[in-house]
């Protein structure tokens, strides 16, 4: 898709004082956009994102440093009220950051590990979105973009609280396209493969086709005024791409356990369906029920 030309837009990136975050907070301001960077500040060490800041303004553009925890009381409004101070207004939401929680199997995983995780993978980012609505429906364009990730889709080993929270997160977002479906707001989700200081296992060097900066031009695309797309889940790395989407299945009788059974051995999913919202996949199911009494 190609880029519009167009007037200088006020974007929040959450999580950017490195990888995918710095990569698209960079991406932003290069293409003329005005950009809160947010990433939590630590005591022992300078603000990371006063670095991508300091850097975004070095290269001509327009940047500035926000360093609230996201999942701290109060911060989403002060990431917002931060955005509204320094540039007047907010067009675009980039909710990228997030934590990929200790790895650790079932039975015995904590339960304090997934509230922590959820916390900031998807509490954190509704507490966002509500701070940032208002603001984002009255621009002509709004944009929210979701960083997930593939375990929300399909899960990870050893990973549950990850996979439970961006799983969340992915029904979230599709919730709230379907509520902005008519206005001019746009909702997607990003599932980035990359790779980044919380995906690399070990500190030897990645595959240089996974680097963040191969999954900005989705970023970008995503978040145009021209992009009239909603309610989607893009899967990107290595400058490809994937669509992905909650299916079903065409509707089969299940009026004894052999009905079911048979449905359950049946691969791969036979007849898929996309909907756009769950209230669609029911009528579409039960005009199935009366269409076969």
């Amino acid at each position: 898709m190609a880029m519009a030309q167009q007037q200088a837009r006020n974007a929040v990136v959450t999580g950017a004082g490195g990888g995918l975050g710095a990569a698209f907070a960079r991406a932003l301001a290069a293409r003329g956009d005005r950009v809160l960077v947010n990433n939590r500040s630590h005591p022992d060490r300078p603000s990371s994102a006063a670095v991508v800041a300091a850097q975004i303004v070095a290269a001509g553009g327009t940047a500035q440093a926000e360093t609230s925890a996201v999942d701290a009381a109060g911060a989403a409004e002060t990431i917002v009220g931060a955005a509204l101070d320094a540039f007047g207004g907010l067009d675009t939401l980039v909710l990228n950051a997030g934590i990929s929680g200790p790895a650790a199997k079932l039975p015995g995983q904590a339960l304090d590990d997934f509230r922590a995780v959820m916390e900031i993978n998807l509490f954190a980012n509704v507490a966002l979105v509500n701070a940032a609505l208002p603001h984002l429906l009255a621009s002509a364009a709004g944009r929210i973009v979701f960083v997930s990730s593939s375990a929300g889709l399909h899960g990870v080993r050893g990973r549950a609280p990850y996979s439970a929270s961006k799983g969340a997160l992915n029904a979230f977002a599709m919730a709230l396209a379907a509520e902005q479906a008519r206005g001019p707001l746009r909702v997607n989700v990003l599932s980035p493969y990359a790779d980044t200081a919380m995906t690399r296992t070990t500190d030897a060097a990645g595959d240089p086709r996974l680097s963040p900066e191969k999954v900005v031009p989705v970023l970008l695309a995503l978040t145009d005024p021209v992009c009239a797309a909603t309610g989607r889940i893009v899967i990107a790395g290595a400058g490809s791409a994937r669509l992905a989407a909650a299916m079903e299945s065409a509707t089969f009788a299940a009026r004894n356990t052999g009905d079911v059974a048979a449905l359950l051995g049946q691969e791969p999913l036979p007849g898929p369906r996309r909907y756009p919202h769950a209230e669609a996949a029911f009528a579409d199911f039960y005009g199935d029920v009366e269409a076969g009494g």
